[in-house]
């Protein structure tokens, strides 16, 4: 079995690899290496200090008032530059994690919506996946995180690198006596002083902070989760309130609160114990180099300048060793984020893989007709809708399916688009042709209705003939509304939805259309006034609609019913 922290850091670097070989690459490289170079300005500083200490307060010892002006001045210097570097530093390093942000977030849009990932991971894993959190909140998380740890983790070896011969020189040697007489020396003692604080620090804070790690990786998915069902609620909202169901739903939100409760009840008794030994640990560090320091001042081997100057070194030696202490509750963060973002990567991955086992082959062919042949449509646990299946939808006429609920009327639809993976057979779909698709409830994207209207291919279209074509649809009361931003789905009825996409099809100019259900919002006089429409617009069109209203039949020229499978039986489960 691999040891975790290997498995940890494969997966970081799957996460961190791919940017820095980018097309942005040296632009990411070059921000990294001014970021580099100024929090080792600020080393650079912090040693400064560390000789101003002793220099100020052998000063302040000795009551030469000259040197302490001198000092003063120094340190106004030295402060002065300290906040340019740190201004510069801070910017810079935003500058980087926008840039990595960026660019992460199009390669995971990009992995995403790519081969209808998006709807395929639906499908298969279930809409609680939550790809909105990890796209928007998760990759901002694992950047700034990586920055701040990496950062931090280079600061605390170079500062340790910087200050610990300071402070070995400083120690001196502690000369403790022996019972049976002579004495132990020990040289560069408060150097081992520093080490065996830090170790202790750190080995502690591992063990009381240890479930921190997995209960960080489950706050953030039940946090999505409640997000999730909120939002669900307000795309929702009309049918929630329509059946009286406010009361139903505060119950599920309250129960999927609760989940956020408990879960962070226990995170927060968990970090009540790892800062009850932090803020000791970081309390006591304050006075214990003066205490391990004090003997070599008060038997008047160093003045008062070099006992702070001791305190300084040891405090910054302490603090490079006490990364762990420090960092611990971030790193768990960090080791969430990193799990959460490589699990929504393999969810991809595990879409492509059950995609790439469908025996479904769409194909392009010479023929004039969409044909499907020998298809076997099945649902994600495997059970078939219809087996054997051969049809054809000649081009320039209209085919209403029709059948049970059930019957896998809408499964036949997205088999022939290439979305349903689940089932073998043959899609036979005419070279050159435009097929187009349109679900019983349109998407009308937020923004203008103009762009509502083109989605998606945004195609060159005058004002006139959209205002025209809005009317015709008996939308006339948005003829003047071309350039309104609105969220479209919730400020259109249903009907007027579907009229906008009737608008929508008759605009992309297709050689064949599919409908599924595409007018049960509609009266039948509109039904059968859109569909004359289609024809007036699109007289060499072939129509293929799925519905169960009589009233399609006279706009049709054949009719195909489907069956429902039967239910398999106990035995047949088993």
């Amino acid at each position: 079995m691999a040891w975790p922290g290997l498995v940890f850091f494969k997966a970081l670097w799957r996460l961190t690899g791919p940017y820095w070989s980018s097309e942005d690459r040296w632009a990411g490289r070059g921000l990294l290496a001014a970021v580099i170079g100024l929090n080792l300005g600020l080393i650079a500083i912090n040693v400064r200090f560390n000789t101003w200490n002793a220099d100020f307060y052998n000063a302040v010892q000795e009551f030469n008032e000259g040197e302490f002006y001198k000092q003063l001045a120094i340190f106004a210097g030295l402060a002065l530059v300290f906040v340019l570097v740190s201004v510069y530093q801070l910017y810079l390093n935003q500058m980087l994690q926008i840039r990595w942000r960026r660019w992460l977030t199009r390669e995971y849009l990009a992995a995403w919506l790519g081969e209808q990932r998006f709807y395929r991971l639906q499908v298969t894993k279930g809409e609680t996946d939550n790809p909105d959190q990890r796209i928007g909140e998760d990759i901002n998380l694992f950047v700034e995180k990586t920055l701040t740890l990496g950062l931090g983790f280079m600061n605390s070896v170079v500062t340790l690198i910087s200050f610990v011969t300071i402070l070995w020189t400083l120690s001196g040697i502690l000369r403790v006596p022996l019972p049976g007489g002579g004495t132990w020396e020990i040289p560069g003692y408060m150097c081992w002083a520093a080490l065996i604080y830090a170790l202790f620090g750190s080995w502690l804070t591992a063990r009381i902070g240890a479930r921190l790690v997995p209960l960080n990786f489950v706050q953030q998915r039940v946090e999505a989760d409640f997000r999730f069902r909120m939002s669900r609620l307000r795309e929702n909202a009309e049918a929630v309130a329509l059946w009286k169901g406010e009361e139903a739903e505060r119950v599920s939100l309250s129960n999927a609160f609760d989940h956020v409760v408990r879960n962070f009840h226990s995170i927060m008794y968990r970090r009540k114990n790892l800062q009850w030994f932090t803020a000791a640990y970081n309390q006591l560090a304050i006075i214990f180099p003066l205490v391990v320091a004090a003997p070599r001042f008060f038997a008047r081997e160093i003045q008062l300048g070099g006992l702070m100057q001791i305190a300084s070194a040891f405090g910054q030696v302490q603090n490079a060793l006490s990364f762990l202490v420090d960092s611990f509750y971030l790193i768990a963060e960090w080791n969430a984020v990193v799990r959460r973002l490589t699990g929504f990567t393999d969810a991809l991955g595990e879409v492509d893989v059950e995609a790439h086992k469908s025996s479904v082959t769409v194909e392009e062919t010479d023929q004039a007709q969409v044909a499907v042949h020998g298809l076997t449509i099945a649902l994600p646990g495997g059970r078939s809708l219809f087996k054997d299946l051969s049809l054809e939808f000649p081009p320039s006429r209209s085919v209403l399916v029709t059948g049970p609920t059930g019957s896998g009327k809408s499964s036949l639809l997205r088999t022939i688009s290439g979305i349903w993976p689940f089932g073998e057979g043959f899609v036979r779909i005419p070279a050159g042709k435009h097929v187009l698709f349109m679900p019983q409830r349109p998407y009308l994207p937020i923004g203008k209705l103009r762009d509502a209207l083109i989605f998606p291919e945004m195609i060159e279209v005058d004002d006139d003939t959209l205002e025209r074509l809005l009317e015709e649809c008996g939308l006339p009361r948005l003829a003047g509304q071309l350039d309104r931003d609105e969220n479209w789905q919730l400020f259109l009825s249903g009907g007027e939805q579907q009229r906008v996409a009737f608008a929508r099809a008759i605009l992309h100019k297709p050689d064949f259309i599919f409908i599924d259900e595409g007018t049960a919002a509609l009266d039948e006089e509109s039904e059968a006034r859109l569909y004359k429409l289609l024809r007036k617009h699109l007289p060499e069109v072939g129509i293929v609609s799925i519905g169960h209203r009589s009233s399609l039949d006279v706009l049709h020229d054949d009719k195909i019913e489907l069956e429902a499978a039967p239910l398999p039986t106990a035995a047949a489960a088993e």
